[in-house]
């Protein structure tokens, strides 16, 4: 199973149980960013990992083939010096040697496979980590919107179950009754000023009718 499968069983799980939880999508992409950041980790260390049992298999591979040839060296100097049964046992040495040379060529040719595997791998799951990443921004955004509109329209539909123009009415007919009793307060004010100030105007002028009526009267008594 490859790295990518894994990761979408992962994510296909997670996503479930989010959804059985009845989890909102905002909760669900950040939990989705985490589970895919996790994943990038790990593909990233099975890359190293896998990279340097490569290299591992590359250095036993050249050891081996630098033994075969010092082996055969070996063969060449004790044939050189009639020594043709300490040639064999070089031969035999290198022929070893080689021998573990060919498992450790096939075996670097399929983890050299395997590693660029790997990578192609780990690159499809960085390209979809970053692909979520800037989509995940606006997707947040796109409910946060969303959510807000409901909420609106639930105000909406709220307010629009209330008689407004009933209640206007009543609120005009509070308002109008206390513009009557502010008014009728302010016409008794206005008509006890108003006779104080005519009983004082009024006063000097009685005096003085007072005086001509007696004046009257006693020149009448006096005729």
């Amino acid at each position: 199973m490859s790295i990518l499968d894994r990761v979408a069983n992962i994510l296909r799980a997670n996503i479930n149980d989010l959804l059985d939880q009845a989890e909102d999508p905002e909760k669900m992409l950040n939990q989705i960013s985490r589970d895919m950041a996790e994943a990038v980790q790990e593909a990233k260390a099975q890359v190293i990992e896998t990279a340097a049992q490569e290299n591992l298999l590359r250095s036993n591979l050249e050891k081996s083939r630098e033994l075969a040839a010092q082996w055969q060296e070996k063969a060449e100097l004790a044939v050189e010096k009639g020594r043709d049964d300490l040639a064999r046992e070089a031969l035999r040495r290198k022929r070893d040697y080689q021998s573990n040379g060919s498992v450790y060529e096939t075996q670097l040719t399929a983890q050299h496979q395997m590693v660029e595997k790997l990578k192609t791998d780990l690159k499809a799951l960085e390209s979809k980590y970053g692909e979520l990443q800037r989509n995940r921004e606006i997707l947040i955004a796109r409910h946060k919107v969303a959510e807000a509109q409901r909420k609106i329209q639930k105000t909406f539909v709220s307010a629009s179950s209330i008689d407004f123009t009933s209640e206007l009415g009543r609120m005009e007919e509070k308002i109008r009754l206390e513009e009557a009793r502010a008014s009728a307060s302010a016409d008794m004010t206005s008509s006890t000023l108003d006779a104080q100030l005519e009983a004082l105007s009024s006063g000097p002028e009685n005096e003085e009718i007072e005086e001509e009526l007696q004046s009257i009267k006693t020149k009448r008594s006096q005729n």
